[in-house]
């Protein structure tokens, strides 16, 4: 059997998720094989999955959190040090900042630019910067000015971090990050194809995980509109297109400003780690990820998962901390069936606090009925 689960996000690693459900399963199959094959879509674990597949490096690093504290982020070298990989949510991320304290007005991805700038110093040919689990919503503008850009206002001075301060946007210099790029093959991992505006955008989707109200979400829509509309008057062009809201619209950035190529992030993930063959000589897979409703099925690790294990006849179980009402998207990609963890009603402190016995019992009840039916 193969577990290739997400992280659950602000609760467990992927390689968390996995031994747990490992534990669970082994309680009552202890006979089965299992495979455990942790997975990412671009979001938090891109990095570790991509070293643990390639027999790569990880170094740390310390860079400016999304509100200004410092924080330890890691970046990850494969290929011999050939490729430099990133993620937005090591430097600028979600869980960086506890839920009483975020404001997505100010938080900055500065730091992730910082997490790049180290990277480069190995000098790598091709730089992955996997998006997801942002805090922010600044267009990427924090993450660029760290690489050397300059985004300033009507009188010539730098903006301020955030998203509240694109408004304030008059001129775009991007020249000494192209220079400092020169030459470097820059792929951009997301999970969703969200676009940078609009109902579907940055600010009307994902700002109110981040802390907006409805007046802050209001608000960041329309900076992003007028840092569209300030890139457009210099050339360049940052929405539009999909994923250019991923990532609090770092995706429109990197891919408007600097040619990056915008990727599928489980389907370049799985390709690295070669799940398709060990999917090919399994008999059941457990996926999973926090929360499984809508999104999942855009571009998140459960669909990835369920997509490539339909083309080989393989059922797949998915296990989350809450489950939608409705997975009709999900189950016409190849999901089989999907379980939430929680016993029943819950704290959200005691569900973050147990995920892993929670997923450990679910896991192990599933295999039990998993045996009941194949061999009674």
């Amino acid at each position: 059997m193969l577990i290739a689960p997400d992280s659950f996000k602000e609760c467990l690693s992927a390689q968390a998720v996995a031994g747990a459900i490992a534990e669970g399963w082994r309680r009552a199959a202890p006979q089965d094989v299992l495979v455990e094959m942790p997975l990412a879509d671009g979001g938090e674990g891109t990095t570790v999955a991509l070293v643990n597949a390639g027999a790569g490096t990880l170094h740390a690093c310390t860079v400016t959190g999304p509100l200004g504290t410092p924080v330890t982020a890691h970046y990850g070298l494969i290929d011999a040090g050939g490729t430099a990989v990133v993620e937005v949510a090591e430097g600028s991320g979600l869980h960086l900042v506890a839920p009483e304290q975020r404001d997505a007005l100010r938080a900055s991805s500065s730091g992730t630019g910082e997490l790049i700038l180290a990277a480069l110093q190995s000098r790598p040919r091709r730089l992955i910067i996997g998006l997801g689990g942002s805090a922010t919503t600044d267009a990427g503008v924090g993450l660029l000015q760290a690489l050397g850009a300059h985004f300033t206002d009507a009188q010539g001075q730098p903006l301020d971090p955030g998203g509240g301060a694109l408004i304030n946007l008059a001129h775009i210099d991007i020249a000494p990050v192209v220079e400092r790029l020169s030459g470097i093959d820059i792929i951009v991992a997301t999970d969703v194809t969200n676009d940078l505006l609009g109902q579907r955008g940055a600010a009307a989707v994902y700002s109110p995980q981040k802390g907006a109200s409805a007046v802050q979400v209001a608000a960041l829509e329309r900076g992003l509109q007028h840092y569209a509309a300030c890139a457009r008057a210099h050339g360049l062009v940052v929405d539009g297109f999909p994923g250019s809201g991923a990532a609090g619209g770092i995706g429109g950035s990197l891919a408007g400003l600097l040619r990056a190529r915008i990727v599928s992030g489980v389907e370049m993930v799985m390709r690295t780690v070669g799940l398709e063959q060990q999917l090919c000589e399994s008999d059941l897979v457990i996926t999973g990820e926090g929360s499984l409703d809508a999104q999942s099925a855009a571009g998140k690790v459960p669909a990835g998962v369920c997509r490539l294990a339909q083309q080989h006849g393989v059922p797949v179980i998915a296990l989350a901390g809450v489950v939608s009402a409705s997975l009709q998207a999900l189950h016409e990609h190849g999901l089989t069936a999907a379980f939430s963890i929680a016993p029943g009603p819950l704290t959200r402190s005691d569900a973050l606090m147990n995920a892993a016995q929670h997923i450990a019992r679910t896991a192990e009840q599933i295999a039990r009925l998993v045996h009941g039916v194949r061999f009674s």
